[in-house]
């Protein structure tokens, strides 16, 4: 799972080089992600590295090649890896051959305040920011909305405590989905969702608490989650 920084640097990267053919400077994602220094960039740049997504080419100047992109931003994007390399042109050429027409596209998100992966915590309603979420983690026919995450009852699924989690209203979920559920009419909780007879059990990722086993009438699904935002 990628934080929003590597997102949006990765996004960053790839529209550049879609219009002008090279990848950006140092200092021209410094200036796009609004860092103070290079070396938050050399950080993010190292753990894009690391996790697969792009490669340095050695000996050359802002030689990149983006290895490969997220589910959320290469579903439907026709990507296929490509070097680019070299200093920029004097004059701006033409894109090569084969690169993608668009940049990526952000939206905002309003968040709902907190949702609790652990004990159930009072039912949130009220806007408390806005974050900017990539329009490819969103489909374009529903209503999504993000919650800051307070603890770690889901931990082993990868959600940690502080996390945003991007959620589509809906009020279905299939079994395994991992979902916002209204307990009792009041308290709201992240939870995995299973439907057992007529009994709803919301389990935790963590050994450490238990699942919950409520009647039918007793949970209301308010949206299932289509994506995180980790901020370091």
């Amino acid at each position: 799972m990628l934080t929003k920084k590597q997102i949006q640097l990765l996004e960053f990267i790839q529209a550049r080089m879609a219009r002008d053919g090279v990848p950006p400077s140092f200092d021209e994602m410094k200036l796009a992600l609004d860092l103070r220094s290079k070396s938050g960039i050399h950080r993010l740049v190292t753990a894009l590295e690391e996790r697969g997504f792009i490669r340095r080419l050695p000996h050359r100047a802002r030689a990149l090649e983006i290895v490969r992109l997220p589910d959320t931003l290469s579903k439907g994007s026709g990507f296929q890896p490509r070097v680019i390399e070299g200093s920029v042109p004097e004059r701006q050429s033409p894109a090569p051959r084969g690169a993608m027409d668009v940049a990526i596209s952000a939206i905002e998100l309003p968040v709902m305040g907190r949702i609790a992966a652990g004990v159930p915590i009072e039912a949130i309603s009220e806007i408390s920011h806005h974050i900017a979420v990539p329009s490819t983690m969103l489909s374009a026919q529903d209503h999504h909305y993000a919650l800051e995450v307070k603890g770690d009852s889901m931990i082993e699924a990868g959600i940690n405590d502080g996390d945003v989690v991007v959620i589509r209203e809906t009020t279905i979920a299939e079994n395994g989905d991992i979902v916002v559920a209204l307990v009792e009419g009041f308290e709201a909780t992240l939870k995995r969702f299973r439907r057992k007879g007529g009994m709803i059990a919301l389990e935790a990722a963590n050994p450490a608490y238990e699942t919950r086993v409520l009647p039918e009438d007793k949970v209301r699904v308010q949206g299932r989650l289509v994506g995180l935002i980790r901020s370091y």
